[in-house]
């Protein structure tokens, strides 16, 4: 998606990126809500969870493992961290381009939102 602010990130048009390969990417959050608050894309345009397709599995699954890299990278896998996703409007999604909050560095509570 041209218009895509995600899109556009992974593509190195605007923001910079802390991970990259060929499928996904990642970039501290502009609000980070933790000391470590990062937002790990696929670089696939999907607005949403829901609108995943079964040939996405292992997509996901990579993103999971870019998740524990990049907690490990930043200092908090040992300590403890958190993977979210927000589906739709009412969840919290606020960009159309699935993204997974990728939150440490501080005790987190429960439950969220």
């Amino acid at each position: 998606m041209d218009d895509c602010i995600f899109c556009k990130i992974a593509r190195k048009e605007i923001g910079k990126l802390v991970y990259e390969d060929d499928t996904a990417a990642a970039f501290d959050d502009l609000n980070p809500r933790a000391p470590t608050h990062v937002l790990i894309i696929p670089k696939k345009h999907i607005e949403q969870l829901a609108a995943l397709l079964p040939e996405d599995a292992a997509l996901i699954g990579h993103i999971m493992e870019v998740a524990n890299a990049i907690a490990a990278q930043k200092s908090i896998a040992s300590s403890g961290y958190r993977v979210v996703v927000n589906n739709g409007r009412a969840a919290g999604q606020s960009v159309d381009h699935l993204h997974f909050h990728l939150i440490g560095g501080r005790a987190l509570g429960w439950p969220p939102g």
